[in-house]
């Protein structure tokens, strides 16, 4: 078996573990949001929705880059200097308790300022209570990007997905049912984040990855801090584009309108899970090749993973653009059904992003992390641009253009740049066959008007449609040697016997 067969199998067990936790962790958390949008009006659930976004940046500011410069850093530091790897652990987690804390102080200290910005008088008690959660999220995130550069996805699935979202609904459920209003389910949040981060941290002292004794090494911190920091910067020009639209619509409109459409927001964000999921191991796997010059290897783990991605997202899209209205409506109810056409507009977006590949995550492999800003830049200008002509006028639907069009910019900068430095693309034959079946089919049924008044109803079109897509697929011979070599690594992991479907995929190649 070649190198590009191992790294993909080694790639797909991790994925396959990582998307588990992924669902999970989001099946929790559609749950819990879904329980506190129902019982809260639309009003404090966007009180709760604006907490979590000015929440969130102050965490991408906490983490200085380091949770994806990290994994890249301890890669190569196994490979070339081995005998300083504790040394660079520790020496992240004292940068990141540090910027944490004083993330916290800041956000609890202009909280009172930000209420006149977004009028809206219930912010900032929830901001303080909500700070307190800073360090301790943002050093279990830390702890997991120490483990995911070893080579592990055990920490990320039973802590980071399941765990720490796991107490959030249990003291959320308590919250509710004790009537302790939005308060209630801050303090929820607050201590589901302590709980998570102490087991965390106690699992990660028994696997030595963090040592005994922390050690801050100033040159280290420098190096780390240089490599990241452009991480840093395109991780907060990629809030901007994910959480300009919440902001500005508190900023426009209000908190109702802010609440309407985070109920389209969240659904749309789940299109990349395929994506993110690869993406865990990807980038330790991919440096190894990029170390070694092998950049054609590279190319072709890429352009797989890719097309993989995209058939298991597929669906999922079909689902949100289809049939926007029964999406929002099960899991949040019918008075949040006004979001439908944003749900539509963020679903295409969302899907442009994960068509492309693992592109910014290649872009880190490869060293180009300037890359990564400069797209990022252009696009979070495009968003806020487009937010302040577009809100006024069209709403959330307008939100929802505007953070479309900043994810298709952002995308096809990255995947420009990573073809002119590399010649790496994800439009292999195959993959192009995947697409244009897609998109016809697509067209044909909103061509055709198909409707469905239930989940169910949605559910039975939805399994005729992607059993018909999979028979064109086969049809157009659109399989490779790769993907049996795939089936049969699922095989060996999980027991089970895929003769038959090898079979049947060996004859369409």
């Amino acid at each position: 078996m070649d190198e590009v067969n191992r790294a993909l199998q080694k790639i797909a067990r991790g994925t396959g573990i990582v998307f588990l936790g992924t669902v999970v962790s989001m099946a929790l958390g559609f749950f819990t949001r879904a329980l506190i949008a129902r019982s809260l009006d639309r009003t404090q659930y966007g009180v709760f929705s604006l907490t979590l976004t000015i929440l969130n940046i102050g965490l991408t500011l906490a983490l200085l880059g380091l949770a994806n410069g990290l994994p890249r850093e301890l890669s190569r530091y196994k490979k070339e200097e081995p005998e300083k790897v504790p040394e660079l652990v520790s020496t992240a987690f004292i940068l990141v308790a540090a910027g944490s804390s004083l993330t916290a102080a800041v956000i609890v200290l202009a909280a009172p300022s930000l209420s006149p910005i977004f009028n809206e008088t219930l912010l900032p008690p929830t901001l303080r209570i909500a700070a307190f959660s800073l360090p301790f999220w943002a050093l279990s995130m830390v702890l997991v990007s120490v483990s995911r550069g070893f080579g592990r996805v055990r920490e990320k699935f039973y802590y980071q997905n399941i765990v720490i979202p796991l107490i959030f609904l249990i003291l959320t459920v308590l919250a509710v049912f004790m009537e302790l209003g939005l308060s209630g389910i801050f303090f929820a949040y607050v201590f589901s984040q302590i709980a998570g981060f102490l087991i965390l941290m106690f699992e990660t002292f028994r696997l030595r990855f963090l040592p005994g004794r922390l050690v801050f090494r100033p040159e280290l911190a420098k190096e780390l801090f240089l490599f990241s920091f452009p991480l840093m910067l395109t991780g907060i020009l990629g809030y901007i584009m994910n959480w300009t639209d919440t902001l500005m619509l508190g900023y426009y409109l209000n908190s109702d309108i802010v609440g309407l459409y985070n109920a389209a927001a969240p659904i749309a964000r789940l299109l990349p899970i395929f994506l993110n999921s690869a993406g865990f191991l990807y980038i330790p796997i991919a440096t190894a090749f990029f170390a070694r010059a092998q950049l054609k290897e590279m190319k072709r783990i890429y352009q797989i993973m890719t097309r993989w991605i995209f058939l298991l997202t597929f669906p999922l899209f079909l689902f949100m653009f289809v049939f926007p209205e029964v999406t929002i409506t099960t899991f949040f109810g019918a008075k949040y059904a006004g979001a439908a056409t944003a749900l539509q507009i963020l679903a295409a977006g969302f899907m442009f992003h994960t068509l492309l590949g693992l592109n910014g995550m290649s872009l880190t492999v490869i060293g180009e992390t300037h890359a990564n800003l400069i797209g990022n830049f252009f696009a979070a200008l495009a968003n806020v641009a487009l937010n302040i002509l577009l809100i006024p006028v069209y709403g959330i639907e307008g939100a929802a253009l505007a953070t479309a069009a900043s994810f298709i910019v952002a995308n096809i900068f990255r995947s420009g740049w990573l073809y002119r430095k590399t010649g790496i693309h994800p439009f292999s034959r195959s993959y192009v066959k995947q697409l244009s079946t897609g998109i016809g089919m697509i067209v044909i049924l909103r061509i055709a008007n198909v409707s469905a008044s239930s989940v169910w109803g949605v559910l039975g079109i939805l399994v005729v449609f992607c059993v018909t897509y999979l028979v064109l697929v086969l049809m157009m011979k659109s399989i490779e040697p790769e993907d049996i070599d795939l089936l049969s690594a699922v095989e060996m992991k999980f027991g089970v016997n895929l003769n038959k479907v090898k079979c049947i995929l060996e004859r369409f190649r």
